[in-house]
Order: C-alpha cells, then sequence, then structure tokens
C-alpha cells in the first residue's frame, strides 16, 4: 500500500550571509527556514523502516548546506534547496520553501521578510 503525504520541517535557524548590501554579506542575519514535502509513503514506513519516507535529518542537510553559501537573493536560496531536495529523493512530488530573514534592512520596522517557493517534479499537476 502507497499513501500521500508529507514530511515537514518548521522553525529551522541559521546565522547566514543572504542579502544584497554589504553589511548583510558581511555580518550576517538570522534566518528561518520552513520546508514541506509532499510525497508517497512506502509499505515499509507503516512497518516502522526508515526506508518507506524521506529522512528529514538528509533534508536538513541539504537546507544547512545551501544556507551556508552567501547569495544575494532568498529566491535563489529557496529555489536551490527544493531543486536538490526534489533531485535527492525520487518519492518527492513536491517541495515548499518559506525562508525569512529576521529584521530585514527596509529602512522602517519589519519584523521578517519571508520568500517562498514551491517546486514540483515534472509530470505532476
Amino acid at each position: 500500500m502507497k499513501l500521500k503525504g508529507k514530511v515537514v520541517l518548521e522553525g529551522l535557524e541559521f546565522h547566514a550571509y543572504h542579502g544584497i548590501y554589504p553589511e548583510e554579506r558581511s555580518s550576517g542575519n538570522k534566518f528561518e527556514v520552513d520546508i514541506s514535502v509532499d510525497t508517497i509513503f512506502d509499505e515499509a514506513a507503516f512497518h516502522d523502516e526508515l526506508s518507506g519516507t524521506i529522512n528529514y535529518e538528509d533534508i536538513y542537510a541539504i537546507v544547512k548546506a545551501e544556507m551556508e553559501k552567501p547569495s544575494k537573493l532568498l529566491e535563489s536560496v529557496a529555489h536551490t534547496i527544493a531543486e536538490k531536495i526534489l533531485d535527492s529523493f525520487t518519492a518527492a512530488m513536491k517541495a515548499e520553501i518559506t525562508i525569512s530573514k529576521f529584521n530585514p534592512p527596509i529602512g522602517g520596522v519589519c519584523r521578517k521578510a519571508k520568500v517562498s517557493v514551491d517546486l514540483q517534479r515534472n509530470g505532476n499537476p
């Protein structure tokens, strides 16, 4: 039996160096990442076997590696994370990535700026 489901990681926190301003790229900032991966759980997952699902520790490793690479735009980081998740897990059908930057330098008070990317595997609606 196979069953559609999601593997979700919420509130991953990183200190990273993303942004267009030199101070963002030198001092860094606090970021939060939320991940939701649509998948098909295999029979093994229902028998308590990790092989029947997507290991969220592996998802975290992908996110961590990409957050460690400085980038100007969060859109680029989110898209790369989504692509790598779909490339790494054949059972992943869709990856939704939201990255939040705390206290972005916009000239006013803003708790977080967020960017979301929703990437689907080819052939899926």
